[in-house]
């Protein structure tokens, strides 16, 4: 993509852009924050905000489907904001997997690059958010299932190359049958982070000891996320609740022991002064830590998923040393998990690669500015937004049998057992 000669190429798409008339959009107030959108959606409802935007949820009367449109006001207000919302906006385009939030729309009110202030992304429609998901009393087979959709989504995201390390239940959503999709991408390869940093305001509970202590990582840094998930699922509240990076490490390190020597040697040398420090932790024993109290009862339809199984998992996951911590291959193939076990679910076919050089550059806020929006214009010019000639259409065997919490038979005739979320 150009971006020193990016003026002129706007300059020149904007033209092509001369269709888009105001009479195409409407201007409404949704909470404290002003929607303009395609007249297509309707009926809009916050729903959420976050420090990108605001979401709400919608009905598209083109295809007569709820989705969620999310408002990045002003993706441009700062480098970091606006290098965000160019990585989310490219990688949406980029990833299509069953169990990755995808992009169904994507506009700007505006016309022109000077003029250009809010991108709308139009997604499809969740019912909750894995944190309202933790506090109910799941069964091993949600559980497990929803585990298994998260190392689904995970294993699509590595293929492309894309490591997430910043993985939370407030960026995991669900439907109410229990399919579950990723709504992010992540820490960009850039964003490294130091362990005497100070803390910003952004949950770390789920980050794994490597990204804490600032040290390389593979992709197994997110299964340990997944661990501090499915604890979380199991006790009913978060396993590490630390304060800053250092309170954060002294909670892993009381519950689970103090790591090896080994491990501590792959340290930088302040770091590993600070840890070599601390006070030397045994550690607590998973089923002391994880107790089959804990547990729903085992499941009288399939052997495997029970308390024993699911600490099992727990004990290859939540391991502080990742040359020690279990695949995500290895972890979609545990008895706990591959149950559920789809080929074409768990082998999707790989996004295109993802362009890392986008982490590494460095823009001012005007270029990243015009970036983004020769991103949206080209959406725009190579998909049917404004939805012309497409008529409302329901497949109502399907939408029942989802309502209803029916098996759906996947492609090659296996029955995966959705199970509806009470």
């Amino acid at each position: 993509m150009r971006l020193c000669s990016g003026e002129s190429s706007i300059s020149n798409q904007s033209s092509d852009m001369t269709s888009k008339d105001s009479s195409m959009f409407y201007t409404v107030e949704v909470g404290d924050a002003q929607f303009t959108i395609l007249k297509r959606y309707q009926n809009l409802r916050p729903i959420g905000s976050g420090a990108q935007g605001i979401v709400c949820s919608a009905l598209d009367k083109v295809t007569d489907q709820h989705v969620a449109i999310k408002k990045l006001s002003r993706p441009f207000q700062n480098v970091t904001h606006a290098k965000r919302a160019y990585r989310e906006f490219k990688l949406m385009k980029l990833v299509n997997h069953k169990n990755i939030i995808g992009l169904l729309n994507a506009f700007t009110p505006q016309k022109s690059l000077e003029e250009f202030q809010d991108v709308y992304l139009v997604m499809e429609l969740m019912d909750a958010n894995l944190c309202q998901v933790i506090q109910m009393d799941l069964d091993h087979e949600r559980m497990s299932y929803l585990l298994y959709q998260m190392l689904c989504g995970i294993k699509h995201l590595h293929s492309a190359g894309i490591i997430h390390r910043d993985l939370k239940p407030s960026n995991i959503v669900v439907k109410s049958d229990c399919t579950l999709k990723i709504l992010d991408f992540g820490l960009a390869r850039t964003a490294g982070t130091t362990f005497m940093m100070t803390p910003y305001v952004v949950t770390r509970y789920y980050r794994a000891p490597e990204v804490i202590l600032g040290m390389g990582y593979k992709d197994n840094v997110d299964i340990w996320s997944v661990g501090c998930i499915m604890g979380e699922m199991i006790r009913g509240n978060v396993l590490f609740p630390g304060t800053d990076h250092i309170d954060q490490w002294n909670k892993i390190i009381e519950q689970l022991g103090t790591p090896s020597p080994d491990f501590m040697r792959r340290l930088q040398p302040t770091v590993r002064n600070y840890v070599e420090n601390r006070p030397r932790y045994a550690g607590y024993s998973f089923e002391r830590m994880f107790p089959d109290v804990l547990f729903p009862a085992d499941s009288s339809e399939h052997s495997k998923l029970k308390a024993s199984q699911a600490r099992d998992l727990l004990s290859k996951m939540l391991v502080i040393d990742p040359e020690r911590r279990i695949s995500v291959d290895q972890a979609l193939m545990h008895a706990y998990i591959n149950v559920w076990y789809e080929e074409t679910e768990v082998h999707a076919p790989a996004p295109g690669p993802y362009d890392h050089s986008v982490d590494e550059r460095e823009h001012t806020v005007e270029q990243w500015k015009a970036l983004i929006y020769e991103e949206v214009l080209e959406y725009e010019q190579t998909h049917n937004t404004l939805g012309l000639s497409i008529t409302p259409h329901h497949n109502s065997q399907a939408a029942d049998a989802i309502e209803d919490g029916i098996p759906e038979q996947s492609a090659n005739g296996a029955v995966n057992s959705y199970r509806r979320i009470r």
